[in-house]
Parts: structure tokens; sequence; C-alpha cells
């Protein structure tokens, strides 16, 4: 066997472990999105219970570290032209990084509302209890006025 055949020979192999680390990265990105049930079912007793099991759900950062090895082995192959048609793996990436940055999105979001929702709580109560007080100072207030006028009357 020439040196030429033997490099050829190696290259080709280089080439589909490259693919297949590609492959195998995006499988696991894949498998580290969310289930769709784990996204729509939850189980908790309170509004920020069912935000914080959404945002655990949500969590994709696994997913995003198999994306970027899927990407690096990607871009490694193109740039040495080690795939034939690699057409089908620049279009399986772009898909689960748009699906990734969709997620990502929708955990930011929840994140943001599971900090506000206990705030938005606090300053509920405190509005009722402040209303309450002013009922109670009204209420006292029309029955000592009351006490007056039946002292006046008497």
């Amino acid at each position: 066997m020439s040196q030429a055949t033997f490099d050829d020979d190696l290259f080709e192999d280089a080439a589909s472990e490259m693919r297949a680390d590609v492959e195998a990265s995006l499988d696991e990105a894949r498998g580290a999105l969310p289930e769709a049930d784990a996204v729509w079912d939850v189980d908790a007793d309170n509004t920020l219970g069912v935000l914080n099991a959404l945002r655990s759900a949500l969590d994709v950062e696994d997913a995003e570290d198999h994306l970027v090895d899927a990407k690096k082995w990607y871009t490694m192959g193109e740039r040495a032209d080690a795939f034939e048609d690699a057409d089908d793996l620049a279009e399986e990436i772009e898909a689960v990084e748009d699906l990734l940055d969709d997620v990502t999105e929708a955990h930011e979001e929840v994140s943001d509302l599971a900090s506000t929702v206990p705030q938005l709580r606090s300053a509920l109560e405190e509005f009722e209890a402040d209303d309450e007080t002013e009922e109670t100072d009204e209420e006292e207030a029309d029955a000592e006025a009351d006490a007056d006028a039946e002292e006046a009357e008497a």
C-alpha cells in the first residue's frame, strides 16, 4: 500500500469519525432538551411552584453544551473539507439551535415572572393590609362620632 493511499484511507476514516462525532453530539443535544410533557404537565401547589417547575423543565444547559460540541466538530470537518455532503448536518445544527433559542427565551421569561410574582404578592398583601387598616380606622371614627352624638343627645 502506498503512502498516498494510506493517507487517503486515514483521512476518510477521520472524516467518518468526525461526522459520527457531530451526529452523536446532535443526538445528545436533542436528548437533553426538555420533553413536551415536562413543560406542559406540572405538579405544584401554587403559582410560584408552577413557575419554578417550569423554569427547571426549561433548563437546557446540557443541550447547549452538546450543541457546542456538534458545532465544533462540524466546523473542524468543514474547514478540513472532510465532509462530502454536510448540508444535512448544517440543517440539523440550525434546527437544534433554533429550538434551543426558543426554549432559552422561554426560560428567561419564566425566570423573570418567577421573581416578579412574589414581589407582586407582597405588594398586594401590603395594599390589602393598608386598606383594612383604613376601614378599621373609619369604623372606629364612626363609632366615636356615634358615641359623641348619643352623649350630646343625653
